[in-house]
């Protein structure tokens, strides 16, 4: 009767190593099955997301155009009012700093 293997021996010493070996079918020779099914997944999930791709509308060329120039004035907005907060805030603690 052949024993477990455990964390100690690596698996090794025992009748069978079949246990140890992920990739060994029935009739022993070395296959990789579950990189073929891995392999056979991942295709499906890239013709899947094709699909879904050919399902999205798209924004036309004047829609692109006026959202690029929201995000940018959005970002100007924002980044000129971290610049003035940044700036009292550095005088403040210049002014508490120095006293």
């Amino acid at each position: 009767m052949a024993r477990a293997p455990d964390s100690k021996s690596g698996c090794w010493g025992f009748e069978s190593l079949l246990a140890c070996h992920k990739f060994i079918n029935s009739s022993g020779s070395l296959i990789l099955a579950a990189l073929k099914e891995n392999i056979n997944e991942l295709v499906q999930y890239l013709k899947d997301s094709k699909g879904e791709l050919k399902k999205v509308t798209w924004p036309g060329r004047r829609a692109t155009l006026g959202l690029t120039w929201v995000v940018l004035l959005t970002v100007f907005i924002i980044s000129l009012y971290l610049g003035i907060v940044d700036l009292g805030l550095t005088k403040i603690i210049k002014f508490i700093l120095s006293a």
